[in-house]
């Protein structure tokens, strides 16, 4: 039905959980208005969308933006939801929720550019063929643990920091939005240079086990130190530092990982997993705090920061490449030799023909080889 549509669907749905919690009077209806909530996401209709408005060379780039995007809405939402509550209540928190969702398809409707139409090809969504690929991928598998793990300590961190900054910082919940802000705006802009680092130097996975250690000594810091206001202040301001570079660096590693022609089946495994970790780290929040308390918590994320900083040092050092679709005419689908010649050639990292689209897949990286270079060698096939 295209992806807009559903796009819409899925807003739809979002503002109709929103007013269903406005107008609960129980705990048990703000519990189903946030579950119909959570039946509106539309993450995947959003990536397909942005597979289809963005050329190739530029799409790992743009998920990047999303990633970002992600991690600032959070921030953000730290930030102006206490606000709201405190100025409107809680029903009034959930009837914004509900307007933004609406805003958001005006946006999509008159804002966002118009497409032709989905493009029918591997990595505008997941491709059956690509999926078993993408499951015993072992890089893969590795980024999709990560961003599991990622947002599951958020989600476990943020059912205990709230906590420890009224009981152990003493800080009203209704003031807790300048120390969210504080840290939204420094983090944001501090994880910008480890980015531009690791992408110009070409040690991503240096820094992202940096940013994965980081976030296991800040949650010893906050169960072992978190007992003042400033102590809480500082530990929250450099986690969401790291989280929001691993939030925007994650997709882009995915992109570069992917297999040609699978990038879109990789994103598709990789959402599921993030949503999958948030519902998760839900859980083993809430839980570690009935049964051994804040620092329970704190030491709970640890340990899974541990985990997950022990499954990445073994990823190896993702290929920095960009992947372009190139159409072919009949001469080179019947080249049978065009694939190895191609990942024979200094530069070319992957390569994969689909006949049922007459197209070829291919990862360069652009300081070897460029665009022209590869359409010369394909256009070089020899006559059917």
């Amino acid at each position: 039905i295209g992806r807009r549509p559903v796009i819409y669907v899925g807003l739809l749905i979002f503002a109709a959980g929103s007013v269903l919690a406005a107008n609960a009077d129980s705990i048990w209806g703000v519990i189903a208005g946030r579950v119909l909530q959570g039946a509106g996401a539309i993450s995947a209709a959003v990536m397909a969308l942005l597979s289809d408005l963005t050329r190739e060379q530029h799409r790992t780039k743009a998920m990047a933006m999303i990633g970002m995007s992600i991690g600032l809405s959070f921030a953000v939402a730290m930030v102006v939801g206490p606000l709201l509550t405190r100025a409107f209540g809680l029903s009034g928190l959930f009837w914004a929720t509900g307007a933004l969702a609406l805003l958001g398809i005006l946006i999509v409707a008159g804002i966002v550019p118009k497409d032709a139409g989905p493009l029918q090809h591997r990595e505008s969504g997941v491709a059956a063929q690509a999926l078993w690929p993408t499951l015993k991928h072992g890089d893969l598998l590795r980024l999709d643990f990560a961003i599991l793990a990622l947002h599951a300590v958020l989600m476990a961190s943020f059912v205990a920091l709230p906590l420890a900054l009224v009981e152990q910082g003493g800080l009203v919940k209704e003031e807790h939005w300048w120390v969210y802000l504080t840290a939204l705006l420094i983090g944001f802009f501090g994880m910008v240079p480890f980015i531009i680092y690791g992408e110009k130097k070409r040690q991503m996975k240096r820094v992202l086990l940096g940013a994965v250690t980081v976030l296991l000594l800040c949650e010893l810091y906050f169960a072992l130190f978190g007992n003042s206001l400033r102590t809480l202040v500082l530990g929250i301001v450099v986690f969401f530092t790291a989280f929001n570079l691993l939030e925007a660096s994650l997709p882009s590693l995915v992109s570069k990982v992917a297999p040609a022609g699978g990038k879109g089946t990789a994103m598709g495994v990789y959402s599921t997993s993030q949503f999958l970790g948030a519902a998760l780290g839900g859980i083993l929040g809430g839980w570690l705090y009935q049964h051994v308390g804040l620092g329970g918590v704190f030491i709970g994320c640890a340990v899974l920061c541990a985990i997950w900083l022990a499954i990445a040092v073994t990823m190896r050092e993702p290929p920095y490449v960009t992947s372009l679709r190139l159409p072919l005419d009949a001469a080179a689908l019947a080249d049978v030799g065009l694939v190895e010649r191609l990942k024979a050639t200094p530069g070319v990292a992957d390569a994969v023909v689909v006949v049922d689209e007459a197209a070829i897949y291919i990862k360069v990286d652009t300081q070897q080889v460029d665009r022209t270079s590869v359409e010369r060698l394909i256009a070089s096939a020899p006559a059917a």
